[in-house]
């Protein structure tokens, strides 16, 4: 591996972290908090250093896999420990454990939080956290490609180790154009859900910093009560819309926006996605209406909110679904495991990873009832290539491993069963609350300092799909 290639480009990307910690400075002014000058020092100390290593390095043109696969790995750990320095500076997160924490959570758009008293913070500082959602949400490989083409990097190694996915879905023959393209959508649709939700009497602060914690399916809101401290129908359900588009492959919005307006009813995996939506909706919503509420359209509506919330990975709250019954929390942590779609900011499995998985699984009974015959697994009739159906196979059982490996070591750390199995969930399938003491009305303060850390370990590998981390840890990796 050409490691003086990773280190340059990982200066760079520093130096566009330093330029994005200057955005949350006007609110601060504005707001006339006292944040602003952590927000400059942090941008200054990142800067030079990231201009530093950027000068001193060279790289070749001829980027390879391996090298993409460590660019991105290693791009998310020092944004992260960057960007975790306003916190530490200002003085509202002095433990450099709960800043990465809170850090990585918010450029894995995880959206799971240490903060006991959100309002507390200063604007700027909450602009900040939650404009490392909007930069994580799409990604900052594909951003980087899309506004600094001069580079001239191999591009395809880093989408490929980026986009969330079984394959990388190119909309053109050029990567930068592709990423011009998946940016330029995300960009037009942040405007419109924030525009949106102004007219529904949020601020621009609150707007903004919702529509980041929407698109990127984060779930940070600078509110204690989360999205139902509004108590708004209107807004309730401008969300539940834009966490919808958020979880579906980026690519459909563009191909509508075109013209094509049968794009999404075309997509097996969104038809499937929208199908689960429905459904869980259907059977939690019964059930919260005769055990919870006694009014059918405030049931409808908190029980959308949370199925959408949670299938979209995005985390956000209305009500407290730990009040619900078991068998409600069960539909959801069957929705964390299922997830958004391919080529969405969304976590989870994913949705066509599931579908496949569940193709596979007929083509082999088939298969055992007739053994010399040939049973293909087929998206839309068209056969899909054995090694694509190796990957989702060899992804979902690396997954349930490093997922039960997880529980076990929380649960060493002395937390019960139940929020180890909530809080591995909600941070390797990048959703944020959990189950039991890491619910949607707590956090994750009370996490021991080696639980903190793993659980930040697991929001990377989540975002960045597990085999991306877990190929570093391979001796031939390494190897020349």
């Amino acid at each position: 591996m050409h490691i003086v290639s990773v280190i340059h480009l990982l200066g760079f990307l520093l130096m566009f972290l330093a330029a994005s910690m200057l955005i949350p400075v006007p609110f601060s002014l504005y707001y006339g908090d006292n944040d602003y000058p952590a927000l400059l020092t942090s941008a200054a100390l990142t800067f030079a250093f990231g201009f530093a290593i950027f000068k001193l390095t060279r790289f070749r043109k001829d980027l390879r896999a391996k090298e993409g696969f460590a660019v991105v790995t290693f791009g998310w750990i020092i944004f992260s420990i960057f960007g975790s320095l306003p916190f530490i500076f200002a003085g509202y997160i002095p433990s450099f454990t709960d800043a990465f924490f809170e850090t990585m959570s918010g450029f894995t758009t995880t959206g799971a939080t240490i903060l006991t008293d959100i309002e507390s913070l200063p604007r700027g500082l909450l602009f900040w956290r939650s404009l490392t959602h909007w930069i994580g949400g799409m990604g900052i490989i594909v951003l980087s490609l899309a506004i600094l083409p001069f580079l001239g990097v191999g591009g395809m190694q880093l989408y490929k180790a980026e986009v969330p996915g079984p394959t990388a879905d190119k909309l053109t023959p050029r990567i930068t154009e592709t990423a011009k393209i998946l940016w330029g959508t995300y960009v037009l649709l942040t405007a419109t859900e924030t525009l949106l939700l102004m007219l529904g009497g949020m601020s621009l602060f609150d707007a903004l910093t919702h529509t980041f914690g929407t698109m990127a399916t984060g779930g940070f809101s600078p509110r204690n009560a989360s999205v139902g401290a509004y108590n708004s129908a209107y807004i309730d359900y401008v969300i539940i819309f834009f966490m919808v588009l958020a979880g579906a492959n980026f690519s459909l919005h563009y191909r509508f926006l075109r013209g094509d307006f049968k794009a999404y009813w075309r997509n097996v995996e969104f038809r499937y996605f929208l199908s689960i939506i429905a459904i869980a909706t259907a059977l939690i919503g019964l059930d919260t209406f005769f055990n919870q509420y006694d009014n059918m359209a405030k049931a409808l509506q908190d029980t959308l909110f949370q199925v959408v919330s949670v299938q979209t990975t995005t985390g956000y709250g209305t009500a407290d679904y730990e009040q619900w019954s078991f068998n409600s929390q069960y539909i959801l942590l069957v929705l964390m495991f299922i997830g958004g779609c391919a080529g969405s900011t969304g976590g989870g499995m994913k949705v066509i990873r599931i579908h496949l998985l569940i193709k596979y699984v007929f083509s082999e009974i088939t298969r055992q009832i007739h053994p010399h015959a040939v049973v293909p697994v087929r998206l839309r009739n068209t056969p899909v290539p054995r090694d694509v159906v190796a990957n989702v196979l060899g992804f979902f059982v690396l997954s349930i491993l490093i997922y039960v490996i997880g529980v076990f070591a929380l649960t060493a750390l002395g937390l019960d069963l139940l929020t180890s199995f909530g809080a591995v969930a909600a941070t390797l399938w990048n959703i944020g609350p959990g189950l039991g003491t890491v619910g949607p009305t707590e956090n994750y303060a009370h996490i021991p300092l080696l639980g903190k850390w793993l659980l930040s370990f697991y929001m990377m590998m989540g975002r960045l799909e597990v085999f991306t981390v877990i190929i570093l840890f391979s001796p031939s990796y390494w190897r020349k």
